[in-house]
């Protein structure tokens, strides 16, 4: 029987974390895992721990490019940065939540033990979520041109609103006059989107958001539409350049820039374990039912 290969990604994590990371290596080592510990955690960690020596590191997407699973431990937006060493490996992605809210990091440290034993044995669900790519000249964002929560455009600094036309198949949509525009996955519906009051749309709904940032036009409202519509972004303004943002990763493009947003043909893969329920998660997070009328 082959052995499995499992990748850690983590950024620094607070102290009391540390006796954590110290039993998920050795439950992995126990279970003859071959373990991948990304290298500037790995450093990090040696600092603080003794470390086996069979465990190796990784720096890129080509050194994990034949692991099994990927561990993500923080909160999701370290989630969002492991997604850029799966790309098109469509490598399941388990996410441990060591954060705060944790919408798409789901176990947490306590159902670590569980969650590795199903994760050998396959007991698991896959619930598939869905990317978004932007091409724009010059592919300014190089081959990591997808999103999994929201593609992000925004004023570049204090300056007055910028003013984003939107085209959906080339169609004209509306003019926004705002600090910005959020085109948003249903995942992303629990993220950026919603502190701007987008509405909460289901995983697999199909759908994307257009929500706008701080709008000038008082009726203008998110809307959703159809994940097979392709959208075209031209921006105008007072100054030069504006920014874009694809989850976390942002860069600052000039106004002459076209942007083009799709639904991407990759997707990603999240580890489920069999209670998982979103709903519950939704209640959970969001504080719904918080009435002394429920209980």
């Amino acid at each position: 029987m082959r052995e499995v290969k499992i990748a850690i990604y983590s950024k620094k994590l607070d102290d009391s974390y540390l006796g954590f990371i110290e039993l998920l290596l050795g439950k992995l080592l126990t279970k003859n895992v071959e373990v991948f510990v990304y290298k500037d955690f790995y450093k990090e960690l040696k600092q603080k721990i003794k470390l086996d020596s069979v465990i190796k590191t990784f720096t890129d997407r080509n050194d994990v490019a034949e692991v099994d699973y990927m561990f993500s431990i923080g909160g999701d937006g370290t989630l969002l940065k492991t997604i850029t060493f799966v790309r098109d490996n469509n490598i399941p992605v388990l996410g441990i939540n060591t954060g705060r809210l944790g919408f798409l990091t789901s176990i947490t440290t306590d159902e670590v033990d569980n969650a590795i034993n199903d994760v050998l044995t396959g007991d698991f669900d896959l619930d598939a979520r869905t990317l978004l790519e932007i091409e724009t000249e010059g592919n300014l964002f190089g081959d990591i041109n997808y999103a999994l929560n929201e593609i992000t455009v925004q004023k570049r600094d204090t300056s007055s609103m910028i003013t984003i036309q939107v085209y959906l198949n080339d169609d004209f949509l509306n003019s926004y006059w705002a600090d910005g525009l959020i085109i948003s996955t249903p995942t992303g519906s629990t993220a950026y989107s919603l502190s701007c009051n987008g509405p909460i749309i289901l995983p697999r709904s199909g759908n994307i958001i257009i929500n706008p940032i701080a709008p000038h036009n008082l009726n203008a409202r998110p809307i959703v539409v159809p994940d097979d519509i392709e959208l075209t972004l031209k921006i105008a303004g007072r100054t030069e350049n504006f920014l874009v943002a694809l989850d976390s990763r942002s860069i600052t493009a000039p106004l002459s820039s076209e942007l083009k947003i799709k639904k991407s043909s990759r997707q990603i893969n999240l580890i489920r374990l069999k209670n998982y329920s979103f709903l519950n998660t939704l209640r959970s997070k969001l504080n719904w039912g918080l009435d002394k009328r429920n209980y």
